[in-house]
């Protein structure tokens, strides 16, 4: 589609809602109105799309919501997209309400739907990454993933009072999916004594011998941060084995949950959700389609759907390594 055509934008949400969405949607929203552009929200994510759920957007649609945890537009997981026929009526309907262009918020799963869009029909979309997990290739960070971390650290560090008190042994689990990087950066920054992630097997007897014998000599509690997943289950069924061994150990579980996703955005991942809603807009602008927009080291970049939906961002094991040596 050529560049003059694009006269009306449209901007979804889909997948895992992630702090700092709405300053996304604020970001796409005005930029976009400032190049005499017209945007359309999409109520639902692909869902919307199928079932023509859009709303017009002016800058006034989007006040006040650059501190606002969840997404205005809500989201949804939606199965019905996997399939051709319901990509080609979402398409359809997209060129009925006449928007030109689409911004995809979301995840890695989100821009499998937007390349498909993209590759089956000629559509201009761009994906603006937003995930806790910061697993997603093409950008250093993810919107939501800053405030995730500080959400689960404030967290730990509560419990790490009790664990004081009371001679316990928490493990907790954090969210990530099959990514370490919430369990890593939260486990350096509350000083836990165990760091539990799918990218580096964990030896069971290890982290056992390690209790038993290391810790115990200097300290009488502990935090064992555990990515959700981790040894088949998380972190009970990581407790469950240690218990199997040390059955003298007082021992409680926690898992932080659905509270990471929510709340309101940090600093940092407002600023990089306002960014890379501008960028995204501009993307479209200058006919930049079927891309991902990302930020590294401090520069705009833009990733093939293709590529960043193949490969993953990977945590840097030598942050491991210095996680437990922290923790002697």
């Amino acid at each position: 589609m050529s560049r003059k055509k694009i006269c009306r934008i449209g901007v979804l949400t889909s997948g895992g809602d992630a702090p700092g969405m709405n300053a996304a949607i604020r970001s796409v929203v005005r930029t976009a109105i400032y190049n005499n552009l017209e945007v359309a929200g999409v109520i639902r994510g692909y869902s919307g799309l199928i079932n023509k759920q859009f709303m017009s957007m002016q800058s006034h649609s989007v006040s006040k919501i650059i501190s606002q945890g969840g997404t205005i537009l809500k989201s949804s997981r939606c199965p019905e997209f996997r399939d051709r026929e319901m990509r080609k009526i979402a398409y359809e309907n997209l060129r009925e309400a006449c928007i030109d262009a689409l911004v995809v918020i979301g995840g890695d799963g989100s821009f499998r739907g937007a390349n498909l869009l993209y590759k089956e029909h000629g559509y201009p979309v761009v994906g603006i990454p937003g995930t806790i997990d910061n697993d997603i290739y093409g950008t250093d960070f993810t919107i939501g993933f800053d405030t995730a971390i500080n959400t689960a650290v404030s967290a730990v560090d509560k419990l790490r009072d009790t664990a004081d008190s009371h001679n316990i042994i928490f493990f907790v689990e954090v969210m990530g999916r099959d990514s370490g990087f919430i369990a890593l950066n939260t486990a350096i920054a509350t000083g836990a004594e165990a760091t539990l992630v799918p990218e580096v097997h964990t030896d069971i007897d290890k982290l056992c011998s390690y209790m038993e014998l290391d810790r115990r000599k200097n300290k009488t509690s502990g935090i064992i941060i555990v990515a959700e997943g981790e040894d088949g289950g998380g972190a009970i069924e990581v407790a469950e084995k240690v218990k199997t061994r040390l059955p003298n150990y007082e021992m409680r579980v926690t898992t932080l949950g659905h509270i990471q996703r929510g709340g309101s955005p940090s600093c940092n991942d407002r600023v990089l959700a306002s960014i890379l809603g501008h960028e995204a807009v501009n993307a479209l602008i200058q006919g930049r389609f079927g891309v991902m927009v990302g930020q590294m080291q401090n520069q705009t970049v833009y990733t093939p759907f293709d590529e960043a939906c193949s490969r993953h961002n990977e945590i840097n094991k030598n942050w491991h390594e210095i996680s437990r040596i922290l923790s002697l």
